[in-house]
């Protein structure tokens, strides 16, 4: 799995932090911040639902 963020598009509402710690976060203005673009396994399936619950479409995935 391939993990792409688009930070303009981002509107700070911190879903994906909440569900991805490990892969996401937050910088002082709340804007998503890429931890880990290579994820490991164990965290797809956190991702894959941090990019369906972003309400701006921020997260792309792409499944290898």
């Amino acid at each position: 799995m391939r993990v792409e963020v688009d930070q303009p598009r981002c509107v700070a509402s911190g879903q994906c932090v909440l569900l991805a710690p490990e892969v996401f976060d937050q910088d002082d203005d709340g804007i998503v911040e890429l931890l880990e673009s290579d994820p490991e396994p164990r965290h797809h399936d956190d991702v894959r639902e941090s990019a369906a619950v972003c309400p701006a479409a921020a997260i792309r995935l792409t499944e290898r």
